[in-house]
């Protein structure tokens, strides 16, 4: 078999540091494009660069020649204004495609995208398959679409293979403190040694969300961009809907601080939050086998276990 030959943009984010120990361990060469080079991702080689630089994407492809673009760099940031995230996630995508088409290769592309393309859900319309219209409750929620149509327009009219993922909720070691498992998971490490008062500041806990773990996410993007089929669509999930209440429960019980308050602070309220969403990820699981290994309560346990490491303890 040729070998084959990754390339992963936004490589140093929380999925791409996980997507590349999973290709490497696969027998991929990995590349990765990022706006930072460090710190190292450990099995890759890194150029740094900026995915709406179509001069830099082109050198990456001469140089690289990937078999396979996974193509992770994005802002996932719902509160960030439409010109910023439109300059990010649409054009900087529309960059990178038109960097892919020019240099002559024919990799399969796989973007990601994301379930809050999906929006507010009714009951009946439950659990969420590809077909679902889209209802949009944010402008991240918009560009996500955008640089997804982008995605299938160039594989209409090119004929270039791409492959879109919607994701739903990630999460896992690794993950940024913006996110509301981590969120939990790094208040009560910083209790647990002693740099915060035992308070928890939440948001929202009524609403329900279908979680996978990081490290099922990217193996599901592995098997999609090997056996998925160009221009079609896969959702990534468990299937499940675990309330956030559940999740907060959960890691108070692995606390190692058995008295802490919890209190809802309206700063981390969202106005358009959704109140439900669950995904059906049977088409994923009919195209490549792909199903999700990692229960939840170890997922928690590994956040935990990360947020600890990064809080030692006050002197």
């Amino acid at each position: 078999m040729a070998e084959r030959c990754a390339l992963i943009t936004g490589i140093q984010g929380f999925c791409g540091r996980h997507l590349s120990v999973h290709l490497a361990e696969q027998g991929y060469a990995v590349h990765g494009l990022d706006r930072f080079s460090d710190p190292p991702v450990p099995g890759a080689a890194v150029v740094a660069g900026d995915i709406r630089d179509l001069g830099v994407v082109q050198e990456v492809l001469r140089t690289v020649r990937p078999t396979h673009l996974f193509h992770l760099a994005a802002l996932t940031a719902p509160q960030a204004d439409w010109e910023t995230l439109h300059d990010v996630n649409v054009r900087g995508t529309d960059r990178l495609l038109e960097a892919v088409r020019l240099s002559g290769l024919d990799p399969v592309v796989l973007v990601t995208g994301s379930s809050a393309a999906y929006g507010r859900v009714a009951a009946e319309e439950l659990p969420i398959s590809e077909s679902q219209p889209f209802r949009p409750m944010t402008l991240y929620a918009v560009s996500k679409i955008a640089q997804e149509m982008l995605a299938y327009a160039y594989h209409a009219r090119y004929g270039m293979r791409m492959i879109r993922a919607r994701a739903f909720n990630l999460t896992g070691p690794g993950e940024g403190a913006g996110f509301v498992t981590s969120a939990f998971a790094w208040q009560i490490a910083e209790i647990e040694a002693g740099r915060r008062e035992p308070v928890l500041r939440v948001g929202n806990l009524e609403t329900v969300r279908d979680f996978t773990d990081v490290r099922d996410t990217v193996r599901a993007y592995r098997l999609m961009a090997e056996c998925g089929e160009p221009g079609a669509v896969y959702n990534v999930c468990s299937g499940t809907g675990t309330p956030v209440r559940q999740l907060l429960d959960t890691l108070l019980q692995l606390s190692r601080v058995r008295e802490i308050r919890v209190d809802v602070d309206p700063a981390r309220l969202q106005p358009a939050d959704v109140p439900v969403q669950v995904g059906d990820a049977s088409l994923l699981r009919e195209v490549t086998g792909w199903t999700p290994v990692l229960p939840l309560d170890q997922t928690l346990h590994d956040v935990l276990h990360y947020w600890r490491s990064q809080s030692p303890k006050r002197r």
